[in-house]
């Protein structure tokens, strides 16, 4: 099947399952009751996709010919879509190297959250709304990664956004989850603003220069010509409206806020989110734009140092954390910021390899959660039966109902105040026993974040240490500083996600009446996505070795040679002018190993062997209250925003919007109602209803028109 044929069934099958699967909810109730159906058409309305897109990345040939200046790939175009004036945009996509292997972890990654969703999501009301709304993200997700232009890239830039808004408000009833859900859509708003001006001056700059129609393809705008237009100030804006974007979309400082109060979706949008789809947007747009973005040193280094201090400031909140999910949120956003320190040194390649490998641990990692907080929902529901605890339905603040109840949760209280919550690792220990599948998994992926060799996240975690000591050597301070923070920002890794394991798997049982009320594994279909990932994270390092690795074992990093512009890849890369010996690489790989399983180490010990589990997090806080508390209060970033702009802006509409809208708006239109009921007043006391009213109105209208045509 050619080309144009696999990129219209790759794109359009995810949008007829939305559709299918939507408008048959919508119309047709029996529909809703079909679990089975729903879930099984919208998972191959993203498996058929993945293989037809496998299809195009297998069979995919590296052009060495390439003229100078062009672009790799083959572009597809279906229609024109805009045509104003010297704006002449064509729905096309592109299929190179980037947007293929984009479109792999996209498709492959959602095909298995759409397994586990159809477990995960068993028995929930809103089951037949939940799967079309997967389906459309995934869409939106390809048009993303598949445009050829930034206006088709802008669609589905706007697309994730909505579909974000709709699965993180997903369980609109609660109201913090449609603040969390409108908190999201807000703030990545100001990113897509900023995204939205880098286009407008591409486009005015452009065209300012060259005659004839300009559609903000990449091959016009990356080619180095239109690159040498851009020369001064205006590029280096431009870089950085992109890079704003980029922040809103993958949640760099200070628009990171909305990431972690997206875990008041279901915990498959969270991996979704997280790991495959909308936080991966604003990295991929800056690799698209490699080649315009390292013309500006200046961007390039606000990229690295933001990336940096959002990656350590991130880890020391992780640690703080309780909930299960925010660990692994504010995970995201640190590994996020490695990603962005990459691409700020100019190793835009190791940034999407990261991306790779943290699509398949997060993912992995988001999904154990997941089946850890479904058992506890059984222990929650199981507890509540007994009167151990109080109903939720009853809100946090019910009594206990009998004093039987009370004796019980006296001699088996809850480890916190406040009522329990099946997402609070505190209520855990002791998982592994029961969920032997998840806790393995669960383990692998932890390892593998935390850095281990020669497990997937060391790989790519240590190229991006390299090229910014690399950058460093070269002269550069920024990329000595970054390298320091990178060293840090690891050994936290480590530490927090080994917390997040032991705390929820290992010891005793913290949860009340543990002897009698036990959690039980996920079905195969929550379980299987995790051991598929699981073990991709445990190997998929190995597509990125190390160059010294590489040359040990006589062959090559796979993803330098297929992304690098050097190799005729699409993605461009910096020169450094320092040459590390083959020792020196040995020893940064020895001293990432070292921080990694040393950061293990520590955490084991420390919440395993030492203090153990809640007691070690309560010796810390003895310890370090200092930096502990903030960090626990996330730095107060929520507060900041809400004392200058909600507040400002809440108060402002209270004040002086809805006064207006009350006296201007509204009353305009009332005073125009009154008014015209005053005239229909006067007017309808001419209708008397007696003919001889009528007669004499006839004979006065026929004297004036008769006046009329005598004297004018």
């Amino acid at each position: 099947m050619e080309t144009k044929a696999l990129v219209q069934l790759i794109l359009l099958l995810p949008l007829f399952g939305a559709a299918i699967n939507g408008m048959m909810g919508l119309f047709w109730p029996e529909w809703r009751s079909k679990e089975k159906l729903i879930g099984g058409l919208a998972l191959l309305a993203v498996a058929i996709p993945f293989g037809a897109t496998a299809a195009l990345f297998f069979g995919f040939h590296v052009d060495h010919n390439l003229a100078e200046g062009s672009l790799p790939g083959e572009v597809v175009r279906y229609f024109t879509w805009l045509k104003a004036g010297d704006l002449h945009v064509d729905f096309a996509y592109r299929t190179d190297q980037l947007s293929l292997l984009m479109t792999m972890i996209v498709t492959g990654i959602g095909s298995l959250i759409h397994l586990y969703s159809i477990g995960y999501m068993h028995g929930d009301k809103g089951y037949w709304r939940f799967f079309p709304y997967l389906n459309l993200f995934i869409f939106a997700m390809l048009n993303l990664v598949l445009a050829e232009n930034l206006v088709v890239l802008f669609l589905g830039w706007e697309g994730v956004g909505l579909c974000s808004y709709l699965l993180i408000g997903f369980w609109y009833t609660d109201l913090k989850n449609s603040a969390a859900a409108n908190k999201a859509f807000i703030v990545n708003r100001i990113g897509d603003f900023a995204f939205l001006l880098a286009m407008f001056i591409i486009f005015k700059t452009v065209t300012d220069a060259q005659a004839g129609p300009f559609g903000l393809d990449f091959a016009t705008i990356l080619a180095p010509e239109t690159i040498a237009l851009f020369n001064g100030s205006t590029g280096l804006w431009v870089a950085l409206l992109l890079f704003i974007g980029a922040t809103g979309k993958s949640a760099q400082i200070p628009l990171f806020v909305w990431l972690p109060d997206a875990m008041a979706g279901p915990t498959p949008v969270s991996a979704l989110i997280h790991a495959a789809t909308m936080v991966t947007s604003g990295l991929y747009l800056l690799a698209r734009m490699s080649a315009f973005v390292l013309e500006q040193p200046i961007a390039m280094a606000i990229i690295a140092v933001v990336g940096a201090l959002t990656a350590i400031m991130a880890a020391t909140i992780a640690i703080t954390q309780n909930d299960i999910k925010r660990v692994l949120a504010y995970s995201t956003v640190s590994q996020l910021g490695y990603m962005f320190l990459a691409a700020g040194v100019g190793a835009y390649f190791v940034a999407i390899f990261h991306v790779m490998t943290h699509a398949f641990f997060k993912a992995c990692l988001f999904l154990g959660s997941g089946s850890v907080i479904h058992s506890m929902h059984h222990v929650e529901h199981e507890l509540e039966h007994k009167g151990i605890i109080p109903s939720h339905h009853g809100g946090p603040d019910t009594p206990l109902d009998s004093e039987a109840a009370q004796n019980t949760l006296r001699h088996n209280p809850l480890p916190y105040d406040g009522p329990f919550d099946a997402q609070d690792m505190r209520t855990m220990g002791g998982l592994r026993k029961y969920m032997p599948t998840t806790a393995i998994t669960f383990l692998i992926s932890t390892l593998a974040i935390a850095g281990i060799p020669p497990l997937a996240g060391f790989f790519s975690k240590d190229e991006i240490l390299f090229f910014a000591f690399k950058s460093g050597m070269s002269g550069s301070a920024v990329g000595m500083a970054v390298w320091i923070v990178g060293l840090i920002t690891a050994l936290l890794t480590a530490i927090y996600m080994t917390r997040a394991y032991l705390l929820t798997f290992e010891g005793k049982p913290r949860w009340p009446a543990a002897m009698d009320v036990k959690p039980h594994e996920s079905p195969w279909t929550m379980t299987v996505p995790l051991i598929v990932l699981a073990f991709f994270a445990a190997i998929g390092g190995f597509f990125g070795l190390a160059p010294v690795v590489a040359e040990l074992f006589g062959t090559e990093s796979w993803i330098h040679h297929w992304l690098g512009a050097e190799y005729d890849g699409p993605v461009a890369e910096a020169t450094f002018s320092y040459k590390p010996s083959h020792a020196v690489e040995w020893l940064l790989l020895g001293v990432g190993s070292l921080i990694a399983i040393g950061g293990v180490s520590i955490a084991w010990f420390w919440f395993r062997f030492g203090a153990r589990g809640l007691d070690a997090d309560r010796r810390l806080f003895k310890m370090m209250g200092w930096l502990y508390t903030p960090a626990s209060r996330k730095y107060g970033w929520d507060e900041f925003y809400n004392a200058t702009f909600v507040r400002a802006v809440v108060d402002g509409a209270r004040k002086v919007f809805a006064p207006f809208d009350k006296n201007v708006v509204d009353g305009a239109v009332t005073g125009l109602a009154r008014s015209v009921r005053g005239a229909s007043g006067v007017l309808r006391g001419i209708q008397t209803g007696g003919v001889q009213t009528y007669a004499a109105a006839v004979v006065f209208g026929v004297v004036v028109v008769v006046a009329l045509l005598m004297f004018v």
